[in-house]
């Protein structure tokens, strides 16, 4: 007999990876010294919820340092910068504060590794991310960048015997293996990264998301529209049969999201996202009458 008893099966781990609760410390102990304005270069993480809760304490968010006078106190957002960037906030005498995730930075450290072997480097990731942006930085004429597997047949100038991958930490990860796989066809020779480039976080959360899909007849994934790994979340829910899967930011999205035949709904958030933001939500389907159910976690060991 089919179940027909509302409910939402809130998926674990969910939220706040070590990477995001490390970058928010760092802001909000660069607050508590109060040393004037605090600019912040990007987004400190992908959360207008929390950007606009830092804009509301005085925290002036900036696209480029040339925005920030000299001589002020700049943060670098968790996704990591170019090396230009930190030349040019050196030039402008500025207070640096690096909020930059230790995954990320890792990434960058194996770009610099594999450009003085000589490699070809081919760099898995979004062109238009930060982490992107500021990893190819690295290594301008040795990164080769492919997001799809369709990309792969238009690389040129590769070394096919020198030749290695990296990728943004907040890719999907099962998407990312079969690139990789592709990639290993092609230059038999292909170089791994020390360990997995994707975040431990992103993986597990995708794993756990991937427990509990089939049993959903909508998704929900909680984070903001530029969040890369939120927009993955509920990628991965499709792939793995939940019948719809969107992302919302806020509750306010959901009353447009017609629910009539919707009897259990998984839920999860990115990993910028608060726990109070994911709350939100909740407390807005158990308004509707969906009972709150705890799911069990799915954890991939390194």
């Amino acid at each position: 007999m089919q179940n027909t008893e509302k409910r939402a099966l809130l998926v674990s781990p969910r939220g706040f990876c070590f990477g995001v609760e490390r970058g928010i410390k760092i802001l909000d102990d660069t607050l508590a010294h109060g040393q004037g304005t605090v600019y912040v270069r990007k987004e400190i993480v992908h959360n207008t919820v929390l950007v606009d809760h830092y804009k509301s304490l005085g925290v002036a968010f900036v696209d480029e340092l040339d925005e920030i006078p000299e001589g002020s106190v700049a943060v670098f957002s968790t996704h990591g910068v170019a090396p230009s960037v930190r030349d040019e906030a050196t030039r402008k005498n500025l207070t640096v504060v690096d909020a930059t995730c230790p995954l990320v930075t890792k990434v960058h450290n194996e770009a610099v590794r594999f450009k003085e072997q000589g490699a070809s480097i081919i760099l898995v990731g979004d062109a238009a991310h930060p982490e992107v942006i500021g990893i190819m930085a690295e290594a301008p004429g040795n990164i080769h960048l492919v997001r799809y597997e369709s990309d792969i047949g238009l690389l040129e100038g590769v070394d096919e015997k020198n030749v290695a991958w990296i990728s943004q930490t907040t890719l999907n990860f099962d998407e990312t293996e079969k690139i990789v796989e592709r990639l290993r066809e092609k230059y038999p020779l292909l170089q791994d990264p020390p360990q997995s480039d994707i975040c431990y976080a992103t993986r597990n959360r995708q794993l756990a998301v991937r427990n509990v899909a089939s049993e959903c007849d909508l998704f929900i994934a909680v984070g903001s529209e530029k969040s890369n790994n939120t927009n993955k979340l509920a990628e991965v829910a499709l792939e793995a049969g939940a019948r719809k899967a969107i992302r919302v930011d806020k509750p306010e999205e959901l009353s447009g999201v017609d629910l009539s035949s919707i009897v259990t709904i998984g839920i999860t958030s990115g990993v910028s996202v608060t726990e109070k933001q994911l709350e939100g939500v909740v407390a807005y389907l158990e308004g509707l009458g969906y009972l709150r159910k705890e799911e069990a976690a799915t954890r991939w060991r390194l």
